[in-house]
């Protein structure tokens, strides 16, 4: 039998040590050491250490050829957008998200997506029955998936490596155990052993490996972040429970950028891709209403409008509330201390109320002027006129700052058919002049309200 030996593991960064501390020297967290249970010999498997590693050469750096990578379509346009592009083969990619988000059904969908690849289906929380079941709903188009219920280790990597898949999807690898490790699964010693040993078998074989993680209660991937230093990918599956859309966003792409963001809505049938953001977040009225304004957002690099909805009433109970959805209440508070300093609305006396439609949140800067002018519309209870976008970030001391890529925000206004947008005037200029839109450039905050409403005349 193996030697055993007792380590202690940080929670919060994974730090190891052989007796028990109090403060992680590490990250400085407080009693977030537990203790594991862990084998002295190898961590790697006989299978991969014997058949997949080989040891490495060192090479100067003008002698290492640089292959193009050719990527493999998942059949899905926002999980290729996210990625860069698609998946790159023999990368190890992590997917978190809260339970109930629907990581399990995205990551089924890509692998019954006919892309003529085979892919391999290893559920550690669900058996052939229920993923057949889900399947059956979703729709089978790709005859070559094949679905493994497992948990052991050893055994997983053996069917990879009899099958070959193309694709390998790990559901989930809190699930996962090695038998060579004295410990339960879901610990931070047998998390790390199974993303180590996955890792190296995607790197010597070429095999795209998806691995599903749980969230914790503080909102991290569980692990803790030793996953994510361990794969090449981390992907955040972000949203309401009580609401249709979900927001892929990608945290870590060693292969790409981390601006992009995927945008899907959960239906019945599975998650659907929505290519226009902007459509679902804009709602048409049969009669303007107050207390809505368009703000042009941006995420990455992809720009969308979206529906910025405030109420402004007379506090009743003294202290006035201050409550927000989908925005960060303490911006929103320095919002209105701006407002009521430089313009002089008496916003102490009063509640104010702020939601982002679709259940969307939102940490652009590039929003402020669009609060401020649905606070605004709602205070003096006065509709925005019509066909108006807003763009641009609320300093301090009331100036109108540039949001980040306004010229995208601005021609994501006109192709959606707006007829003005409101900016800051210290915006540099645009590289290529933006047709059916007119734009007005304003450098206060006190500007605002003379160009949103339907009786201001138009800027020449």
């Amino acid at each position: 039998m193996a030697k055993v030996k007792k380590a202690y593991f940080c929670r919060e960064c994974g730090y190891d040590t052989t007796k028990w501390m109090g403060k992680c020297p590490s990250c400085g967290a407080w009693n977030s050491f537990a203790e594991e249970v862990i084998a002295k010999e190898s961590s790697v498997p006989a299978l991969v250490a014997s058949r997949y590693v080989e040891a490495a050469r060192p090479q100067k750096i003008q002698d290492i050829e640089c292959g193009k990578t050719v990527r493999i379509d998942t059949g899905n346009s926002e999980v290729n957008r996210v990625l860069g592009g698609g998946i790159v083969p023999g990368s190890l990619i992590l997917l978190g998200g809260e339970p109930g988000i629907g990581k399990s059904t995205l990551s089924l969908q890509l692998a019954l997506t006919d892309n003529n690849m085979t892919t391999l289906y290893v559920s550690g929380e669900e058996s052939a029955e229920q993923i057949k079941l889900r399947a059956d709903r979703i729709g089978i188009a790709n005859q070559n998936c094949t679905v493994y219920a497992e948990t052991l280790l050893e055994n997983i990597v053996a069917q990879i490596d009899t099958l070959r898949p193309d694709i390998v999807v790990i559901d989930s690898i809190q699930t996962m155990a090695s038998s060579i490790i004295d410990s339960s699964p879901g610990s931070i010693t047998q998390i790390r052993e199974c993303a180590a040993t996955l890792l190296k078998y995607a790197k010597s074989t070429g095999t795209a490996i998806f691995i599903i993680g749980h969230i914790t209660k503080e909102g991290t991937i569980a692990g803790p972040k030793v996953l994510e230093h361990i794969v090449d990918v981390v992907l955040q599956f972000e949203g309401d429970n009580n609401s249709i859309y979900r927001i892929l966003r990608g945290i870590k792409n060693r292969f790409g950028a981390t601006f992009e963001i995927g945008v899907f809505e959960m239906t019945a049938k599975g998650l659907l891709c929505v290519e226009n953001p902007s459509e679902i977040l804009l709602t048409h009225y049969s009669e303007p209403l107050s207390g809505i304004a368009v703000g042009a957002s941006i995420d990455g690099i992809r720009p969308y409008l979206i529906e910025v909805q405030a109420l402004v009433s007379q506090a009743a109970y003294g202290t006035p509330q201050r409550n927000t959805t989908g925005f960060d209440s303490r911006r929103m508070n320095m919002l209105l201390a701006v407002l009521e300093k430089k313009v002089g609305l008496k916003m102490f006396q009063k509640d104010v109320f702020l939601n982002f439609a679709g259940g969307f949140k939102v940490s652009d800067t590039g929003l402020d002027v669009a609060v401020i002018a649905a606070v605004i519309s709602s205070y003096f209870d006065t509709p925005l006129r019509s066909g108006v976008a807003l763009a641009g970030e609320i300093g301090l001391s009331g100036e109108v700052r540039p949001a980040p890529r306004t010229e995208q925000r601005v021609a994501e206004a006109a192709r959606l058919g707006f007829e003005r947008i409101i900016i800051s005037g210290y915006t540099p200029k645009f590289q290529k002049k933006i047709e059916g839109i007119e734009v007005v450039r304003i450098h206060s905050i006190t500007e605002i309200a003379r160009h949103i409403f339907e009786n201001t005349p138009k800027e020449e």
